[in-house]
């Protein structure tokens, strides 16, 4: 039809702020659909609005309540698969089940091959999500992936860094905490950890020079806040002037701490209320991505030409 977008935006119930946010950005409106609750605690799915033909996207963040928000999104899938859709592309903020990647003993699952399992049988084309817990949960999947860098949003949201020095809590962010120090062009430092238990960790040692700088502690996932108030403890014993954590993706419980650490700067990719924390919004970012996709344009060279 003339006139008519290119696209159409639905979302699940599991974020309605950033829903709302992404449709700004993409100067559209959420389409119409009904989610409910039958008494017996299913969930019930309908389109209001015809998708015939149309190329949809669907955001949803599979988190806080991951098993009922990732059913729901399976549903919304195959009711638009139902109803003709041409193409439906997910856009997951925060992939539910990453940190399941592997097995850590000989009868566990691999929790996060599952979801991307059973997203693609559902019907789904393409995955736009962001800092997934690890990379190899793109191989998992046989339909495009886009896995997006919170980065940009996250470094423009720590404010006055004299001399910054990125600091990755553990060795497996070494890799992220590089790519920081790259964009912000500064040093790089690492604190060894240990984990001895289900919620206890030790830290052994700090590799690199933190004293009288301004650290800034980078992660994909915060939950206790327990990981990176030992890395900071570290880091002041060792002379640090300040510290900042960056985390992309806020899985807060009521038990988070932050002792140690003047600001946490945290995405929008999952709700969260949490006052200690202060949220970016990634609704550009992912606006962004969605419109070169549209446009057919390369979505890894983004970085370098967009504002945040």
């Amino acid at each position: 039809m003339k006139g008519q977008d290119p696209f159409l935006l639905f979302a699940g119930s599991s974020h309605e702020s950033l829903a709302l946010e992404l449709a700004k950005a993409l100067n559209t409106t959420l389409g119409k659909i009904r989610i409910e609750t039958f008494p017996d605690g299913e969930t019930g799915v309908e389109v209001l609005q015809s998708v015939r033909g149309r190329r949809v996207f669907v955001l949803q963040s599979v988190a806080r309540n991951p098993n009922h928000f990732l059913m729901e999104l399976l549903i919304i899938i195959d009711a638009l698969k139902r109803a003709s859709a041409k193409s439906i592309e997910l856009v997951i903020p925060y992939f539910g089940y990453a940190r399941q990647d592997r097995k850590g003993m000989e009868r566990n699952p691999i929790t996060a091959k599952l979801v991307a399992d059973l997203l693609q049988k559902a019907g789904a084309a393409r995955v736009l999500t962001m800092d997934l817990h690890t990379e190899q949960i793109e191989g998992f999947f046989d339909i495009p992936i886009d896995n997006l860098y919170a980065r940009p949003v996250l470094i423009k949201g720590a404010k006055n860094l004299q001399s910054p020095v990125v600091v990755s809590p553990d060795v497996g962010r070494n890799k992220m905490a590089r790519h920081f120090a790259e964009e912000l062009k500064c040093e790089i430092a690492i604190v060894d950890k240990r984990r001895v238990g289900p919620e206890k960790i030790e830290m052994d040692a700090l590799i690199g020079n933190v004293k009288g700088k301004d650290v800034l502690l980078v992660d994909d996932i915060i939950s206790t806040g327990k990981t990176l108030e030992i890395a900071a403890k570290v880091c002041i014993l060792n002379g640090a002037k300040s510290i900042r954590a960056l985390v992309s993706h806020a899985l807060l419980s009521e038990k988070a701490r932050f002792d140690g650490i003047e600001e946490v700067i945290v995405t929008n990719s999952v709700p969260t209320s949490n006052k200690q924390v202060k949220q970016v919004s990634i609704a550009p970012l992912l606006g962004e991505a969605i419109k070169r996709g549209l446009k057919g344009e390369s979505i890894s060279s983004m970085y370098r030409s967009m504002k945040i």
